[in-house]
C-alpha cells in the first residue's frame, strides 16, 4: 500500500510516496541527506497514481524523525518511534507531472493532508478562472520572458486564500522550507490558474506573429510560454493587474455577437457585428449597450462615468483582440462589424480569451455545440430475439454512416455544396454551424471512405467504443441483440430473468432485470460491471447467474476473486442461497490447486491470486469475477495486472464505485472487464479523462457514457423505481454532557498543550497538536480511556451513561444494534461492562480477531434471535458485512469522514432490513467535538477538501485558536 503525498518544487507540485508495507531502517551514510527508508521507487509512485512517462526528480525533504528513520505520516498507520521528533533532511524519489496532469489527479478525493490541501488550492484556481478573475501578463524570469495568466485574488477571495495559507499542512513545503506557506501557496495558485486557462484556449490566437507583442499573444496558449520581452507592455500589463486587484470591479464590457438577420451565404455581406456594453460584474442581467450609455442612459450599479469605464476596458481589451482598434476609430464606438470569417474568428479565438480575461462574453446558443458529425445505422441480417439465440461478436450486420447535422442526415451533394463555399459559418437546415477546415476535411474523407457495407458485430462495438475521430458520433440507431447492447438500456429493454429453481430466494424485480443483462452478455461473450449501490444484494445476483447457467460436470468453474474479510461471507451466501453449487476456497497454507476441477464456484483472494497467477492461469474458466473491484482500479498494481492475466470466458467486475478519484480508476476497470475495448490507457487519457476532468467537456463526458454504459449496470437503493421496501434511516446527533471528572481531566490536558505549544514549531507543534486531539477525544469516551489504569467505568462518563440508556431502550424493545468506535482498546472496555449491566449478550469485533472467530461472532448475531449488542472497531467492521438483524446503530466517537461512518452505518441499513434504521452520533457538548462539528458545518468547503478523513488542519491553528477549538463552554460538565 503506497500513501501518496504532494510537495511544492521549484518545478511545480512533486508526488512522493510511503510504501506502508515495504522498506526498513536506512542505513548511515555519511553525514548528508540519505535515502527515506519508506519511500516507494518513483516508477511505483507513478503506476499508482497512472502516469505514464512523467519527470523523475530526487527530492530533498526536511522531515521530523529520529537519526535513524523519518517519523511516519499519519495516514500510514504506522506509530513513530522518535519520542521528540528533530528536523532532518532525507532524500525520496518523486514525480513532478505537468502542472495539468497534476490538477487532473487532483480533480478526485485525495485521501492524504497533503494532497487534500493542493486539491483545495486546484478548486480555488479552477474558481477564479470560472469567473474570469485572471489577467494576461508578461513575466520577465531568469530564463527569459514568458507570457503567463496571473490570478486576481481580492475580497472574498483573499480572505479564502488566506484561510488556506494558515491551514498549509507543513509537509506541504519540506521542499521549500525557507518560503512562507502564503508564498508557496501564491506560486501554486499562478501555475494551476495558468495551466487552467492554456487548457480552455484550444485555438492559437496568432497563426503568424511578426511582432514581439504578436509573439507575446500566441504565447498565451499552447504548451511553450516564451516569448520576447517588451518592457513598456510589460509595465502596461502589471498596472492592469494591480488596478484590478486594488478594486472590486463594479462594472466590466461585454462583447455580444449579433448573428446576421437572414442567411449570407454567396453574398459575402458584412452581416455579423459584436455590440459593445457595459455590463454589472455581480449582475450579469444588469447589461447597457455601448450606443445607449453614449445616448446618455444610466443604470443602478453602473459607475458613475460609466463612458470612461467603457473606453478604459476596451483600451485594454485590444491587446487581446487587435481586431477591435476598427470599432475605436470613432469617437464613441458600439460596435465591430465583421464579415463571416470574422465572425468565426471571434467565436474560436477571440471570445475565449477575452472571457478568460474576465470581461463579459454573450454568444448565440448554437456557440460551441458539436453539430456537424457521423450517424451510424446497423442492421441484424436475421432478427434475433432479445436474449440472443445463438447472436455473437462475430455475427455480420450491414451498416451505414451518414454525415448529420444535428437530427438531419445531409447528402453528398450538400456536403458538396459547403465544400464550394469554404465558409467557415453556414445555415444548414435553418441551423447555424460551425465549420472550419478541419472538420470539412474529416466530412469529405468519410464521404469518400466506406460508408455502407457489412461488419462484425463486435467491429461496430468497438467502433462506438473506441471513436475519436475529428467528427463526432451522434448517433446510433441499432436494432436486434447489438440494438439492446448499444442502447445503454439493454437492462429495461430485455425480459427479466425469474428466480431459477435451485436458488434459495426469491429475486426482486430489479435483480431479476439484473440476471437477464448478465446473462445477456455472457452469451455474447462479453464482459460487464455491475456496480449497484451497497446492499443491494450484487451477491445474491451473482450466484442467480451461475444457478441459471448451470453447467455440465466437465465443464470450466467460476473463479471469484474478493478481499481476504469477504470469503467468509461469499461462503455463506453461497451455501444459503445456492445450495446446489460446489464451493471451494482456494486461499491459505492448506490450498490445493487440484480441487480446481471439481468446484463450480472456486473463491481466491486478490493475494493469492497474485501469488498463485501461474497456477490459476493453468485452469480453465468460465468467468472471472472480481468483488470489490475498485481493489483493481490501479491498474498498474500487481494485483490488478494479475487478475487482468486470468484467461476467462468472460468477466464480471462487481463495485459500488466504478469511479472513487480519477477515470483512470474506470478505465481499468473496464479494462479487466472487456480488455481493449476502450483502447491503451494513454489514448483513454486524452480522448476521454483529460477534457472531462480539466475541462468538463460534455462532448466527450457523453462519448464515454456511450461507450461504457451497455457494459455498465448501476441502480440506487435511493431509488425508489429499484426497490420502494427499504426502510428508513434515521439520524440524530445525541449531545452527552462531561462529568465533573471528564471536564477536569480535559481541561487538565489543555492547559498541558498550551503550555508546551508556544515552545515548539513545525512538525513537533503539529504532533503535539494531533496527540492532544487524540487525549481529549479518550477524555470525552471515558477516563478510564485516557489513564489506561484499569479503574472502575460506572458513574465517570455522560457518554457511558447515555450508551447505558440506549441499551437498555433497545433491548427491552427486543431489537440489536450496532455500536462503533474507532479505538479497538476502548471497545475492549465497553464489551465486558455493557454485558454485565445489561445482563444480555455483548459481542466484540476488531481487526485482531482471526477469520473464523470473525465469522462465527457474525452468524451468531444474525441468527441468534436473543436481543443483543455487538461492539465493533469501525475500521475492522466498516465494510463487507452483513449485519442486518440490527436496527440501531450508534456511533460512540465521530469519525470526521462522514462516508466512513455512512459505510459503517450500511451494515445494518441494506437490503435485508425490515426496520427502520435509527442512527445515533454521540457528542460531548462544549467540547472541541462539537466545536469542530460547527467548524465543519461552518467551513464546508474547506473541510472536505483539508480536514478529510482526519484532524490534521487544526494543527496550523495559532496558539489562541487552538485555546477556542479545545476550550470547555458553558454546561459541558455536569457540576465543575
Amino acid at each position: 500500500m503506497l500513501v501518496v503525498h504532494g510537495v511544492w518544487t521549484e518545478d511545480g507540485l512533486a508526488f512522493w510516496a510511503e510504501d506502508v508495507e515495504g522498506g526498513g531502517p536506512a542505513a548511515r551514510a555519511g553525514r548528508g541527506p540519505r535515502p527515506h527508508p519508506f519511500a516507494a521507487p518513483a516508477a511505483a509512485v507513478a503506476a499508482a497514481l497512472g502516469l505514464d512517462e512523467p519527470a523523475e526528480r530526487t527530492l530533498e525533504l526536511l522531515l521530523p524523525g529520529s537519526a535513524a528513520e523519518p517519523s511516519p505520516s499519519p495516514e500510514t498507520g504506522r506509530l513513530a518511534e522518535a519520542t521528540r521528533p528533530r528536523l532532518r533532511p532525507w532524500r525520496v524519489p518523486a514525480v513532478v507531472p505537468p502542472a495539468a496532469t497534476a490538477l487532473r489527479l487532483l480533480a478526485g478525493r485525495p485521501e492524504t493532508a497533503t494532497l487534500r490541501h493542493w486539491a483545495a488550492v486546484a478548486d480555488l484556481a479552477r474558481d477564479l478562472v470560472r469567473r474570469g478573475r485572471v489577467l494576461p501578463q508578461l513575466a520577465l524570469e531568469p530564463g527569459g520572458a514568458r507570457a503567463v495568466w496571473r490570478p486576481v485574488v481580492n475580497g472574498a477571495d483573499g480572505g479564502y486564500f488566506r484561510e488556506l495559507a494558515l491551514a498549509m499542512p507543513p509537509a506541504c513545503r519540506t521542499a521549500a522550507a525557507e518560503r512562507p506557506s502564503a508564498g508557496v501557496l501564491r506560486a501554486a495558485l499562478e501555475t494551476f490558474a495558468d495551466a487552467l486557462v492554456r487548457q480552455a484556449l484550444t485555438e492559437p490566437l496568432v497563426t503568424r506573429p511578426a511582432t514581439p507583442r504578436d509573439r507575446w499573444l500566441a504565447a498565451l496558449t499552447g504548451p511553450d510560454p516564451s516569448c520576447p520581452d517588451v518592457p513598456e507592455l510589460r509595465a502596461e500589463l502589471a498596472a492592469w493587474h494591480d488596478a484590478a486587484a486594488a478594486a472590486e470591479g463594479a462594472a466590466r464590457v461585454c462583447f455580444r455577437l449579433m448573428e446576421p438577420a437572414a442567411d449570407p451565404l454567396g453574398d459575402g455581406a458584412d452581416a455579423w457585428r459584436v455590440e459593445l456594453a457595459l455590463q454589472a460584474a455581480d449582475d450579469p442581467s444588469l447589461y447597457v449597450p455601448a450606443a445607449a450609455l453614449w445616448a446618455g442612459e444610466r443604470a443602478p450599479g453602473l459607475p458613475p462615468a460609466p463612458e470612461r469605464e467603457l473606453l478604459t476596458g476596451l483600451g485594454r481589451a485590444v491587446r487581446l483582440y487587435p481586431e477591435l482598434e476598427r470599432a475605436l476609430r470613432v469617437p464613441q464606438p458600439a460596435e465591430l462589424a465583421l464579415d463571416t470569417a470574422g465572425a468565426f474568428g471571434f467565436l474560436r479565438q477571440a471570445a475565449p480569451l477575452l472571457q478568460a480575461a474576465g470581461f463579459g462574453v454573450q454568444l448565440p446558443r448554437w456557440a460551441g455545440r458539436a453539430r456537424l458529425g457521423l450517424k451510424l445505422t446497423t442492421r441484424t441480417k436475421t432478427q434475433t430475439a432479445a436474449v440472443s439465440q445463438g447472436f455473437g461478436m462475430r455475427e455480420l450486420v450491414d451498416f451505414r454512416v451518414d454525415l448529420a447535422v444535428g437530427d438531419e442526415t445531409i447528402s453528398e451533394e450538400e456536403l458538396a455544396e459547403l465544400a464550394r463555399l469554404k465558409v467557415p459559418l453556414v445555415r444548414v437546415r435553418g441551423q447555424w454551424v460551425e465549420l472550419d477546415d478541419r472538420q470539412l476535411k474529416a466530412a469529405l474523407r468519410a464521404v469518400e471512405g466506406a460508408r455502407a457495407g457489412e461488419a462484425a458485430a463486435g467491429e461496430i462495438l468497438e467502433l462506438v467504443a473506441r471513436h475519436d475521430g475529428e467528427l463526432p458520433l451522434l448517433e446510433v440507431d441499432a436494432d436486434g441483440a447489438l440494438g439492446d447492447l448499444l442502447s445503454g438500456q439493454a437492462e429495461r429493454r430485455l425480459r427479466p430473468i425469474a428466480t431459477p429453481p435451485g436458488l434459495d430466494a426469491v429475486l426482486r424485480p430489479y435483480q431479476e432485470r439484473g440476471l437477464a443483462w448478465l446473462s445477456f452478455l455472457s452469451e455474447l461473450g462479453l464482459g460487464g460491471v455491475l456496480a449497484d449501490d451497497m446492499g443491494l444484494g450484487k451477491t445474491v445476483t451473482t450466484l442467480a447467474l451461475l444457478v441459471h447457467e448451470g453447467r455440465e460436470r466437465e465443464g470450466p468453474p467460476t473463479l471469484l476473486v474478493c478481499p481476504m474479510s469477504l470469503i467468509g461471507n461469499w461462503q455463506r451466501e453461497a451455501a444459503r442461497f445456492a445450495p446446489g453449487l460446489r464451493v471451494y476456497v482456494h486461499h491459505g497454507a492448506a490450498r490445493d490447486a487440484a480441487l480446481v476441477g471439481d468446484a463450480d464456484l472456486v473463491i481466491t483472494t486478490y493475494g493469492t491470486a497474485h501469488r498463485d497467477l501461474e497456477t490459476l492461469q493453468r485452469h480453465e474458466w468460465r468467468r472471472v469475477v472480481c468483488d470489490e473491484a475498485q481493489a483493481i482500479k490501479n491498474s498498474g498494481t500487481l494485483q490488478a495486472r494479475a487478475v487482468r492475466a486470468i484467461p476467462a470466458a468472460t468477466r464480471l467486475a462487481l463495485t459500488g464505485t466504478p469511479v472513487e478519484n480519477h477515470l483512470a480508476e474506470l478505465w481499468s476497470i473496464m479494462e479487466f472487464a472487456n480488455p481493449g475495448l476502450l483502447g491503451p490507457r494513454s489514448r483513454f487519457r486524452t480522448r476521454f479523462q483529460e477534457p472531462i476532468e480539466a475541462r468538463q467537456d460534455e462532448e466527450a463526458a457523453h462519448a464515454l457514457r456511450r461507450a461504457t454504459g451497455p457494459f455498465i449496470l448501476r441502480r440506487l437503493k435511493t431509488d425508489r423505481s429499484i426497490i420502494t421496501d427499504l426502510p428508513e434511516k434515521m439520524e440524530v446527533k445525541e449531545w452527552c454532557p462531561l462529568t465533573t471528572e471528564q471536564a477536569s481531566l480535559y481541561q487538565a490536558v489543555v492547559d498541558d498543550m498550551l503550555a508546551k505549544i508556544d515552545d515548539s514549531e513545525g512538525i513537533e507543534r503539529r504532533g503535539l497538536v494531533l496527540a492532544t486531539m487524540a487525549k481529549l477525544k479518550q477524555v470525552c469516551n471515558h477516563p478510564a480511556h485516557l489513564l489506561k489504569d484499569g479503574s472502575r467505568l460506572a458513574g465517570r462518563s455522560g457518554k457511558l451513561a447515555r450508551l447505558e440508556q440506549l441499551g437498555e431502550e433497545i433491548l427491552a424493545e427486543g431489537e440489536k444494534a450496532l455500536v462503533f468506535t474507532q479505538y479497538a482498546e476502548f471497545g475492549g472496555l465497553l464489551q465486558p461492562y455493557l454485558e454485565r449491566r445489561l445482563e444480555r449478550p455483548v459481542l466484540l469485533l476488531h481487526g485482531g480477531l482471526p477469520k473464523k472467530t470473525r465469522d462465527r461472532l457474525v452468524d451468531r448475531f444474525q441468527n441468534d434471535p436473543e436481543p443483543m449488542l455487538f461492539v465493533l472497531s469501525l475500521k475492522a467492521a466498516g465494510v463487507g458485512l452483513n449485519l442486518t438483524a440490527a436496527n440501531h446503530v450508534v456511533h460512540v466517537d465521530r469519525w470526521w469522514n462522514p462516508a466512513v461512518e455512512d459505510q459503517a452505518t450500511d451494515r445494518a441499513f441494506r437490503i435485508g432490513q425490515r426496520k427502520n434504521v435509527q442512527v445515533r452520533k454521540l457528542i460531548c457538548a462544549g467540547t472541541l467535538e462539537e466545536r469542530v462539528d460547527e467548524m465543519i458545518e461552518r467551513k464546508k468547503a474547506l473541510a472536505e477538501r483539508v480536514v478529510g478523513t482526519g484532524e490534521e488542519w487544526l494543527t496550523d491553528l495559532s496558539t489562541s485558536e487552538l485555546r477556542e477549538v479545545f476550550s470547555l463552554t458553558g454546561g459541558a460538565a455536569e457540576a465543575s
